[in-house]
């Protein structure tokens, strides 16, 4: 695999989330709220996610993140989570944990980038336990074959100036063929950049 390294556009997402607005507070408020038990946080970027997790709920969490860019700033946020978590710098592909390690796993915005989606899936699913909850957002393929060409053509675009991102993707039929089961869904939004928001287990 190349090697993910984006200083410019950690810097470019850094500078931007500081001014997120509440909508986007509310979705990791509500996403990262439902996990539970021991955690896996796949793509932890720079850290937006650490301040929402409940301690009532969660034991612990392993973030992993594999940009050194992105990894700085997670750590500066590190301290703002209420609970313990532990960083790695790793790719979802190659998740360094044992078999049914985590109770959930959590991804935000994250799959869009991912190199090799399917084998990402794969893994969360070898770490996580019988019954374990995957919770997913992301902005995936559009249903308009209109719109959904748009974004192949702008897709190239975005790879190169967006961290690898991938507006095209058909992100929840690569996650079925992974062997998790969506026992949840919730659309939001439209246009280019149609979002999900997902709840998985593995069965």
């Amino acid at each position: 695999m190349q090697s993910i390294h984006h200083p410019l556009f950690a810097a470019v997402y850094e500078r931007l989330s500081r001014a997120g607005g509440e909508w986007e507070e509310a979705l990791r408020r509500e996403v990262v709220g439902a996990a539970q038990g021991h955690v896996l946080e796949v793509g932890a970027g720079t850290g937006l996610n650490f301040a929402y997790y409940d301690p009532r709920r969660v034991e612990g969490v392993e973030a992993v993140e594999p940009d050194p860019a992105m990894l700085r700033y997670a750590q500066r946020r590190q301290g703002e989570a209420p609970v313990p978590l532990r960083l790695h710098q790793a790719r979802v592909e190659e998740l360094p944990f044992a078999n049914e390690t985590f109770d959930s796993a959590l991804a935000t915005l994250v799959f869009c980038s991912v190199e090799e989606p399917a084998r990402g899936f794969a893994e969360i699913r070898r770490v996580l336990k019988p019954g374990g909850l995957l919770l997913l957002a992301e902005h995936v393929r559009a249903a308009s074959p209109v719109t959904a060409r748009l974004q192949d053509l702008l897709t190239p675009l975005t790879r190169r100036c967006a961290g690898n991102c991938h507006w095209n993707r058909a992100t929840l039929t690569t996650l079925a063929g992974a062997g998790l089961r969506v026992i949840s869904r919730r659309d939001e939004g439209g246009g280019l950049m149609p979002l999900v928001i997902v709840r998985a287990v593995k069965e």
